[in-house]
């Protein structure tokens, strides 16, 4: 998906996801590479740039597979933050899109991805 270009979703971090009536949100922090207009040079103790984002599936038909965020363990890092682990899938499907990670898998039928960096 082009809307990726110099993001690398599979090593950016789940904070958090909120279901809200036909729309999904997941905010992250999103791993960013050279080749994004996004790009800063990474803080000194990590190897990328690191950003705030939103990944938002709008209009949504059904979702199927979504764990409530207080049934899923967070993880904690050695600088003492917590997120909900990586995305491992992001696709596109025939119907809609399929999302895996510690949040469980999950199948959207219908909808549209918008993806937002935050300045």
């Amino acid at each position: 998906m082009c809307v990726f270009t110099g993001i690398d979703i599979n090593d950016s971090f789940v904070l958090t996801w909120e279901l809200m009536n036909s729309k999904l949100q997941f905010n992250l922090e999103v791993s960013v590479w050279p080749s994004s207009k996004y790009y800063n040079e990474p803080k000194s103790n990590d190897y990328t740039c690191y950003r705030s984002a939103i990944l938002v599936f709008e209009n949504v038909v059904s979702i199927d597979g979504l764990q409530n965020m207080a049934s899923v363990r967070p993880v904690t890092d050695a600088s003492g933050t917590t997120d909900y682990g990586n995305i491992d899938t992001l696709m596109k499907t025939e119907i809609g899109f399929l999302i895996e990670g510690s949040f469980g898998s999950v199948r959207i039928e219908g909808g549209e991805l918008k993806f937002e960096i935050h300045a």
